[in-house]
């Protein structure tokens, strides 16, 4: 029988899992059956392919879809596995899985495609050389969640006047004072969208309303994970955050949160809402087993690593490829 690239079906999962094992050396169930349960509710927005020669499993690769993260423009697919079985290498398997997700990808109307892998994972980076990739300009920046008191020293010994830039700032009179004490933080509802779109257009310029509405669905659902907040001052809305939790992404074996999303209102840039945001998800984060958070953002975004470096934010050992679809 000849190999052919399929949807993975229900009954392949436990195949799945066992190649996942023998490939990373880790069991990573949870990932696997979260990943096929983000289908079954919207399968508009993954790719979920398996290389099969009848029941034998020799490959998958899993994708997603990205519209509006870290800033985005525009829809973007992401390639967050492809596995081959060890036997079954040299064999063009994972060339014939790639080119298989990006047709699916394109007929979504995706134009763009990216991944993530470490530096020192040399056989993935030659494969996405020799599948047409080219490193992004982008960086992947992270912290871990064991160790927050760089947020408990007092602020106006850790944050310069003008540092935070449409962020946020201490006012300087408050010398003892967690920004996230100060300012009440907390878990983000539906109620909260037309806020988010509010200050997002405001920061942005630009109307992001239908990415929202999807996220904070996605938020809304996952009602047992409280890693995406709100910050108030006054009673009224001046900021939010928005992270997911990832526990198999691009080979990671940790539990790892990703910062998707932050904002604050320009009406409340200065009053240390971004940092009273930041330090109440590394609070939540770290109750959660959460390890570490990762975010990426354009090399350009000089504001915004800047607010990031001062939370403890540094470059991680990932780096991001991406590849135009024609």
């Amino acid at each position: 029988m000849s190999t052919t690239i399929r949807d993975i079906a229900a009954a392949d999962l436990e195949r799945v899992i066992e190649l996942d094992r023998r490939l990373t050396g880790k069991p990573r169930r949870n990932y696997h059956e979260k990943r096929m349960a983000a289908v079954t509710a919207d399968p508009a927005s993954f790719v979920t392919l398996a290389a099969a020669d009848g029941p034998v499993l020799k490959g998958y690769a899993y994708a997603h879809i990205l519209d509006g993260e870290f800033g985005g423009s525009g829809p973007v697919g992401v390639v967050d596995t492809i596995g081959v079985d060890p036997d079954q290498r040299n064999q063009g398997l994972g060339r014939k899985l790639m080119a298989a997700v990006e047709e699916t990808l394109k007929k979504r109307g995706i134009k763009e495609v990216v991944s993530q892998a470490d530096w020192t994972e040399h056989g993935i980076t030659r494969f996405f050389q020799s599948a047409g990739f080219e490193l992004a300009p982008r960086l992947v920046l992270e912290r871990s969640t064991d160790n927050v008191s760089d947020f408990e020293a007092p602020l106006a010994t850790q944050v310069r006047d003008s540092d935070e830039v449409d962020l946020s700032d201490p006012s300087g009179d408050d010398y003892a004072a967690l920004s996230r004490d100060r300012i009440p933080v907390r878990s983000l509802t539906e109620a909260d969208y037309p806020f988010i779109v509010s200050v997002d257009r405001k920061v942005t310029r630009r109307d992001r309303s239908a990415y929202y509405k999807r996220k904070i669905a996605e938020v809304t659902k996952e009602s047992g994970v409280r890693v995406s907040l709100v910050a108030e001052i006054d009673g009224l809305f001046a900021g939010f955050v928005m992270a997911r939790t990832e526990f198999g992404e691009f080979g990671r074996a940790q539990s790892t949160a990703v910062l998707d999303t932050i904002g604050v209102d320009p009406a409340y840039a200065r009053h240390s809402v971004g940092r009273a945001l930041m330090s109440q998800l590394l609070t939540n984060l770290a109750s959660l087993g959460v390890e570490k958070v990762q975010t990426q953002l354009a090399w350009d975004s000089f504001s915004l690593l800047g607010f990031l470096a001062r939370c403890g934010f540094k470059p991680s050992q990932r780096l991001i490829f991406q590849r135009r679809l024609g």
